[in-house]
């Protein structure tokens, strides 16, 4: 007799025998004990997880000749369940969908489903990959499916359900299959190893399993292979030569390069591999995997049911997650997941696997935003002493509580920054007080500064004219109009405010309709105590525009302007060389 390989050799014959879809046999098991069969049944899931296995049983139950009635178990020895598992029954027709997809093959389907079964009870079609049938096979299928002779039973079965039409799942019981575990597929091994007098340790079983990626099937089959390759002893080192896998030992000494930022002991771990001949998108998937779990032993321990990975790849993982933060495991996973998505469509697979590696170095170089913005906020606390000294005689007579406002450390007692904030916070001991006092001394500051500003300007200054008109615009609704005359330069040559803004002058006629005219006029009116009107024009700015300062009344400060006054927004600018595209005023949303 010719060999038959492990997949076929111990395929499940019963559905105790089917492991890792406990929720599928024993929905079917009991189906059949209340006399509850349906006549059509999708098998979906993931490739190599017994759907067809399943669907044969499930034929072998309904038509077994043991007792007069369907049974939960099939007997397998009697005529029906033999021909079954042999596929010769003439009552159970498997069909591969795959190449008998057309509306030709479906019409013949259909009219010998008219007649009854030779033998058996019922006449059972089994369709095995059955997303690959045509939209108009299906439509020719979906009378018969819908209302069926009752001796018919269709099983589809699919790894891709969505393609199936809705009309057909809707007339089917779907039953979507998971993926079987690591643990049950290491279990499933070792049995069969120990049926075959083969000798293994459990980093080879912990390997076959982790290369089935879920599939029974493809476990079996690789195991297969390795018998072939190594005899009745497997190791996992010669395991995972074979299947070209690289040992958890070499992640763990990459990531130790990564932890010291050696860039050339990095370069030199991978050209090892390359020469090796390791294919540059197997490792990255294998890294990714890796640092996946270094994440989540990061996250929930090196005992988590999370890690379906042996004892000893546990071990390595906990090593390494150990070296670094939760934040920088993060950002090592990202910067490895698109590597390897790149890997898919380039060239020179090998230099874009060193620079994803490269990237992975230099990523704990990276400062946190949070700590950024923390250097940013301790930088507003040092301000200048001519500033000091030109706000606080002002400051003093609009309020008795401003020195307290613009003073310097001493006006913000018990403040914290927001990347200590934040790590408090995570740690449940973070008063919000503590950074929302120094967030009003901070605005109380900013209010008087503005007011002070406005009065000392005198009355007929162009840029206290062009604030004022700049204002009212935004008050009655014109943001867009006010910002853009707030980038152009301003003169005042007697009754007439003129604003030059680079813009062509259709555009400025757009803009400038009656209303905002209007009301630019009865603006400029009021600020100059005499009739005057606001003339803009197409022009490049003056260069003498920025010694112009536009002053605002209180409060009448443009989003803009306000958010490019900001301190911190001024040190991100100056940190990043970021310009200011877009701001959202939260205050006037209240």
């Amino acid at each position: 007799m010719s060999y038959q390989v492990l997949a076929r050799k111990y395929r499940p014959q019963r559905f105790s025998e089917v492991i890792g879809q406990e929720h599928v046999t024993r929905t079917l098991k009991n189906a059949i004990e209340q006399q509850r069969i349906a006549h059509g049944y999708i098998f979906s899931g993931h490739r190599g997880i017994g759907k067809t296995t399943i669907a044969r049983i499930l034929a072998m139950a309904l038509n077994c000749r043991a007792t007069d009635k369907p049974t939960s178990e099939p007997c397998g020895v009697c005529e029906s369940c033999v021909e079954v598992r042999a596929g010769s029954s003439v009552d159970v027709i498997e069909i591969d969908a795959a190449t008998n997809r057309g509306i030709d093959e479906i019409r013949e389907l259909r009219d010998a489903a008219r007649y009854r079964p030779a033998r058996d009870r019922y006449k059972i079609y089994i369709l095995d990959e059955a997303h690959q049938i045509t939209d108009a096979a299906f439509n020719a299928l979906l009378k018969t499916l819908e209302e069926p002779p009752p001796h018919i039973i269709f099983m589809m079965a699919t790894t891709q359900a969505e393609d199936i039409p809705q009309t057909i799942r809707s007339r089917c019981q779907h039953f979507s299959f998971h993926a079987v575990k690591f643990d049950e597929i290491v279990n499933q091994l070792g049995a069969i190893a120990a049926k075959e007098n083969i000798s293994t340790d459990d980093e080879a079983l912990a390997v076959l399993a982790e290369a089935g990626d879920g599939s029974m099937r493809d476990a079996l089959s690789i195991m297969d292979q390795a018998i072939a390759c190594c005899g009745t002893k497997l190791s996992g080192a010669l395991v995972r030569g074979l299947v070209g896998n690289v040992g958890s030992e070499v992640f763990e000494d990459l990531m130790g390069t990564v932890a010291r930022s050696s860039s050339e002991e990095a370069l030199r771990l991978l050209d090892r591999l390359m020469i090796e001949g390791h294919n540059p998108a197997h490792f990255a998937r294998q890294l990714v995997r890796f640092l996946r779990n270094a994440v989540v032993a990061k996250v929930a321990g090196n005992d988590s049911s999370l890690l379906q990975i042996s004892s000893d790849e546990r071990a390595r993982v906990g090593r390494v997650a150990a070296q670094f933060s939760e934040e920088d495991l993060a950002r090592f996973l990202q910067i490895m997941l698109r590597t390897f998505d790149e890997l898919g469509y380039r060239q020179e697979q090998r230099f874009h696997l060193e620079l994803g590696v490269l990237k992975l170095v230099h990523a704990q170089r990276i400062l946190p935003l949070e700590q950024i913005l923390s250097q940013a906020a301790a930088g507003t606390e040092k301000v200048s002493e001519v500033q000091k000294a030109a706000l606080r005689p002002a400051a003093v007579a609009a309020s008795p509580s401003a020195p307290a406002a613009l003073g310097g450390p001493s006006a913000r007692p018990g403040a914290v920054s927001p990347f200590e904030a934040d790590r408090a916070r995570k740690g449940r001991s973070y008063d919000p007080e503590m950074s929302v006092a120094p967030a009003a001394a901070q605005a109380q500051s900013s209010a008087t500064a503005t007011a002070v500003a406005v009065e000392e300007h005198p009355a007929d200054d162009p840029g206290t004219v062009l604030g004022l008109v700049l204002a009212e615009l935004e008050k009655a609704g014109h943001k867009m109009l006010a910002s853009t005359l707030e980038s152009g330069s301003v003169t005042l040559q007697s009754n007439e405010l003129l604003v030059s803004i680079a813009q062509p002058a259709a555009v400025i006629d757009l803009m400038m309709s009656a209303e905002p005219r209007r009301l630019a006029n009865a603006a400029a009116s009021a600020a100059l105590g005499r009739p005057a009107k606001v003339n803009v024009v197409s022009g490049v700015p003056a260069a003498t525009n920025g010694a112009t300062n536009i002053v605002r009344p209180r409060n009448g400060a443009s989003a803009r302007s306000r958010a490019a006054e900001d301190p911190i927004v001024q040190h991100m600018r100056e940190k990043f060389g970021a310009e200011i595209r877009t701001v959202i005023d939260h205050r006037e949303k209240d």
